[in-house]
């Protein structure tokens, strides 16, 4: 028995035979993976130019913005807000009420609690007002905003309207208690 086999055929079955060697010797070892590319300390969603909004009975009452948020699911449900921060706290007619920025924030969805630091500014709109402080937390629950690190209040021709340690107030920022002031100031005006 004589066998014919030219060049042609050999081709063939030499690509038969690399095809099935390449189908199976490609396995991903899901766990391999992960050791691979899986960090615990990497987030679990990274956005760009993050424009959150709250509403309530549809009407905007609060919007965020952050050039880059980084959100983690464990051990918390935090969200990071990085480069930069903007908050516009809006009236129940739909007018911005105040305002506050920072370089960074956090918001945590378990507690309920908002969290800036860095060059933080709370800005009355109507009165031009502006609290300047190193960090606030704004609890959502009760819409109070607070913090126990030193704080400067100025008025819109820049006179300092109030100096201490802690202050509570509402998001609105049209009432405000220093909880230790301390410096001079004329009273007689």
């Amino acid at each position: 028995m004589h066998l014919d086999v030219t060049r042609e055929s050999l081709i063939k079955i030499s690509s038969v035979f690399v095809l099935i060697s390449v189908l199976f010797s490609c396995v991903n070892d899901i766990d391999k993976i992960q050791k691979i590319t899986y960090s615990e300390d990497a987030p679990d969603d990274v956005m760009r130019e993050l424009n959150l909004f709250y509403n309530d009975s549809g009407y905007t009452r609060i919007k965020i913005y952050a050039e880059l948020a980084e959100t983690y699911m464990f051990p918390n449900h935090i969200t990071k807000l990085k480069d930069g921060v903007k908050v516009d706290f809006y009236s129940e007619e739909g007018e911005i009420v105040s305002k506050l920025t920072s370089i960074y924030g956090e918001i945590n969805y378990e507690t309920g609690k908002f969290f800036v630091r860095d060059s933080v500014e709370l800005l009355n709109v109507k009165k031009g007002q502006r609290l300047e402080t190193e960090e606030l937390f704004w609890n959502q629950n009760d819409s109070i905003i607070y913090t126990n690190k030193n704080v400067l209040i100025k008025s819109n021709d820049n006179s300092i309207e109030g100096l201490g340690r802690g202050i509570e107030t509402t998001q609105k920022f049209d009432n405000y208690k220093i909880l230790e002031p301390y410096g001079k100031f004329d009273l007689s005006k």
